[in-house]
């Protein structure tokens, strides 16, 4: 007899695994070193990062305590989740067939989108409206302290000018980052700046987007060009999305700029790595 194999987990579950295989990257650490560091099995973990099974809310949130994250988002995805899972979530009444089915899809997936946005912004950090199309330097607000690191992190895979073009959750450069500065964009989408000193790289990461954003990374001086991320799907546009990095020094400054798809300007914004941010410890 032929097994039937099983079908793609709910979107909702599907965004929250999304977000967790994010958070496991940047902890460097494999599923048996993750079980090893919760009180979850490696199986557990599998299944839960292949979204098969909806995990524990603890299991959520001693992710985000290894990756040194924030774990509101996380956690608003697992309401939304346990939601949909539980049968909680309200119904839907079935509608009259669009004439223009992707259309109709598309403002579906927006009216998620909002709704998610608005869950996630508990963990956000906004730095106040820029004017559209305008380079502000904020590298000097902010707390400067970086996000406490994991316990017993990997060692970062690059440095420097090896990081270059890289992917700072693949090269472990994600462990107890640092945020340059921070930006929410005219369209609600927020942006980051982030810095390791370990691996003398930056990188800019997005979330609460839509398919279609661009966000573009690149040094102020340097003649490189601009290494790019960009959201293809929906569940990319509900999870953090990281450009590659590049090699960044005190002294260097960083510039992100976003490109909205529709319903907006390119927003630019600057970041300086100042040598006591880079040479400051891991906060405790």
């Amino acid at each position: 007899m032929t097994r039937t194999p099983p079908g793609p987990p709910p979107p909702e579950r599907a965004r929250l695994a999304s977000a967790l295989r994010e958070l496991k990257a940047g902890t460097g650490l494999s599923l048996a070193a993750l079980a090893a560091k919760t009180t979850f099995s490696k199986s557990s973990w599998e299944r839960y990062l292949n979204g098969r099974t909806l995990p524990p809310r603890q299991a959520v949130r001693e992710l985000c305590r290894l990756a040194g994250e924030p774990e509101g988002r996380c956690l608003a995805l697992w309401e939304l989740a346990e939601s949909e899972w539980s049968g909680r979530a309200a119904p839907t009444t079935p509608a009259d067939p669009p004439a223009h089915p992707e259309a109709d899809a598309r403002s579906a997936a927006a009216g998620r989108g909002a709704a998610l946005a608005v869950l996630a912004s508990v963990c956000a950090l906004a730095a106040g409206g820029l004017s559209v199309a305008l380079v502000l330097l904020v590298g000097q607000s902010g707390d400067p302290r970086p996000s406490p690191p994991p316990p017993s992190a990997p060692a970062p895979r690059c440095r420097g000018a090896a990081c270059e073009g890289r992917s700072p959750m693949h090269m472990r450069c994600g462990a107890a980052p640092l945020t340059l500065a921070s930006h929410r964009t005219s369209t609600g989408a927020h942006l980051e700046l982030r810095y390791s000193d370990k691996c003398e790289a930056g990188w800019a990461r997005m979330w609460s987007t839509r398919i279609g954003d661009r966000l573009e990374l690149n040094r102020t001086h340097g003649g490189r060009r601009p290494h790019a991320a960009e959201i293809t799907d929906g569940i990319a546009a509900q999870s953090y999305v990281y450009t590659p990095m590049t090699e960044a020094r005190p002294g260097t400054t960083v510039r992100a700029c976003f490109r909205p798809a529709t319903g907006g300007s390119r927003e630019c914004f600057d970041a300086r790595v100042s040598r006591s941010a880079a040479s400051s410890p891991p906060a405790r």
